[in-house]
């Protein structure tokens, strides 16, 4: 469907999408309230994404320009895994660099529904440390064997390095750009949500940790291992998604526009 085909002065978006689209919508743009409000937004130049419902070669993903607190479903941008604009209804493009993330996670992992990449100061600390994220706390023995680490190759806008970025992932769910932030990969709007919460608590505190320049207890591998694959084997987030909504009904009703 070409972006030409929409005249924003003619028809809605809601009119012009599909139900599960437009539905879908409205969840991606509570998301984004969601991570506005739990401060984890970076300005106009972060992105969250999540597939079209029906569409194996599609992904809805903010326009390039809006705060994470202005994006609404009608805002929302759909793109093809090669970059190509399917519908923009405000006419505004999107930063090249979330489609080379997000569309090489989604093209390569059929699983994931919704990716969220963040440049938050404890996230982007931890991104710089040679140790990476640490065994301290609880919510890092949750991610235990379940992140991986890409090399930083200078700002993601090459589309080259799709492929490395998607070896570095592997089957995982959560993803630490070295000096540069971080990504979660869920089957579900509510689980890449919760995984994002528990990456970033994990990183606040070990930060938070660290400057008590005090020492560290780390957390003994196997009750690490059995904390991770305890948490792996949850598998319902509908939970976490219904707060989501709710959240962002309370704080920003004018989201599902």
């Amino acid at each position: 469907m070409a972006c030409l085909d929409f005249n924003a002065k003619d028809s809605s978006v809601r009119d012009y999408v599909s139900e599960g689209e437009w539905e879908t919508r409205q969840k991606l743009a509570a998301l984004y309230r969601a991570v506005d409000y739990h401060g984890m937004a970076g300005s106009i130049y972060n992105h969250i994404s999540v597939r079209v419902p029906g569409d194996a070669n599609a992904l809805l993903i903010n326009p390039f320009g809006l705060m994470y607190g202005e994006v609404t479903a009608s805002s929302l941008v759909r793109i093809d895994f090669n970059g190509n604009i399917e519908l923009d209804p405000l006419d505004m493009g999107i930063n090249h660099a979330g489609f080379v993330i997000h569309g090489a996670i989604h093209r390569a992992r059929n699983d994931v529904h919704c990716v969220i990449h963040t440049h938050t100061p404890f996230g982007v600390a931890v991104s710089v440390q040679k140790g990476g994220l640490l065994s301290l706390t609880q919510s890092s023995a949750f991610l235990y064997d379940d992140v991986g680490y890409h090399a930083f190759e200078g700002a993601v806008v090459s589309n080259d390095e799709q492929r490395r970025l998607v070896d570095d992932l592997g089957n995982k769910r959560a993803l630490i750009l070295k000096n540069h932030g971080l990504i979660t990969a869920g089957r579900s709007i509510g689980e890449a949500f919760m995984l994002m919460c528990t990456l970033e608590e994990a990183c606040q505190a070990q930060i938070l940790a660290q400057s008590s320049m005090v020492p560290l207890q780390e957390i003994d591998e196997a009750a690490a291992i059995s904390t991770g694959e305890a948490f792996r084997k949850y598998g319902s987030y509908e939970r976490d998604e219904a707060a989501i909504l709710r959240l962002a009904q309370r704080i920003a009703p004018d989201h599902k526009n």
